[in-house]
């Protein structure tokens, strides 16, 4: 049963796997972090929530923007645009890797989960400039997070964009193949902007709570997202969703998930829960180690496994 007392115990019985990670360093900023962080948020079936641990901490939602970008891809541009451009197939390989775009005959990115293929999906995002393109997915994370107030972290931003030479070989090398029409420079700025939005747990527990109920908030009754772009997203995450630990993470906690290396991991179901959690301290794989050990705990103590 999830309820007040439940999470707590959660995060207490959990806090001490916070020693066994690291927290990010290859983007300096990420490392002032404290490792021992960690928290939970849960929107119930019936709108309840709760909340445990260090859940009110801010941190960059780094690549769970993902699947947000990639949602507003498709919107934009239809499905069929979407997947001649980007596949949807799981990796072996790390987020950041180059080899498969190299040695692939067609150059495509596997799935939009990792970096070079989200890099393609903000390339896709229409709007007159990056100004405008980086705002129209500001304003849909904070429509999926139920919070109009969320802004980037200026100095996690610079950081970024001081040390993202590898992200920016990426996206050179995609558009040496004709699938980046834009620059370079307006696209990798987007990108380094849509990883630093800050949130916390409970928002992308909000934002998971949406993709659960097919993209309805149950207390307003807006759509925010379609019910198709729901399940493209659930699809994608469960195989995609914790880089190259994600068929691992799927038999062991059974729930469509999206990882960051901000501490951030957003967890839905298919019926109605959406939990988000929190602990800057990663494994190797770059997923919260304690977040992913709540997570496994939760959905085995109260069935939430899609299989």
């Amino acid at each position: 049963m999830i309820n007040q007392q439940a999470l707590e115990k959660l995060v207490a019985e959990n806090r001490a796997i916070t020693a066994t990670g690291t927290v990010a360093s290859y983007i300096p900023k990420l490392k002032e972090k404290n490792p021992s962080d960690l928290g939970i948020y849960v929107f119930t079936e019936d709108g309840a929530e709760y909340g445990a641990g260090d859940y009110n901490t801010k941190f960059t939602i780094q690549s769970i923007s993902k699947i947000f970008v990639f949602a507003l891809a498709v919107m934009d541009n239809g499905e069929r645009e979407v997947f001649k451009l980007i596949g949807v197939e799981p990796t072996g390989d790390s987020f950041n890797s180059i080899a498969n775009l190299e040695l692939k005959d067609t150059h495509k990115p596997y799935n939009p989960m990792i970096n070079a293929g989200a890099i393609l999906a903000t390339s896709m995002i229409h709007g007159n400039n990056k100004k405008e393109k980086f705002n129209r997915i500001l304003d849909l994370i904070r429509a999926c997070c139920g919070n109009s107030s969320l802004e980037i972290n200026e100095s996690v931003y610079h950081s970024e964009k001081d040390t993202g030479d590898r992200n920016r070989a990426l996206a050179y090398f995609i558009k040496s193949y004709g699938l980046i029409e834009d620059e370079v420079d307006n696209v990798m700025d987007t990108y380094f902007k849509q990883c630093s939005i800050e949130v916390t747990c409970r928002d992308i527990a909000h934002a998971a709570w949406i993709i659960s109920n097919n993209g309805v908030n149950k207390r307003t009754g807006q759509r925010v997202l379609s019910q198709r772009i729901c399940s493209i997203l659930k699809t994608v995450m469960f195989t995609c969703g914790l880089y190259d630990a994600s068929g691992s993470f799927a038999l062991d906690v059974g729930m469509p998930s999206k990882s960051g290396v901000g501490g951030g991991i957003l967890s839905t179901t298919n019926t109605g829960i959406g939990i988000g959690v929190y602990g800057p301290a990663l494994d190797q794989k770059g997923n919260s180690v304690a977040g992913a050990a709540m997570l496994k705990a939760i959905s085995r103590d109260n069935g939430l496994a899609i299989f």
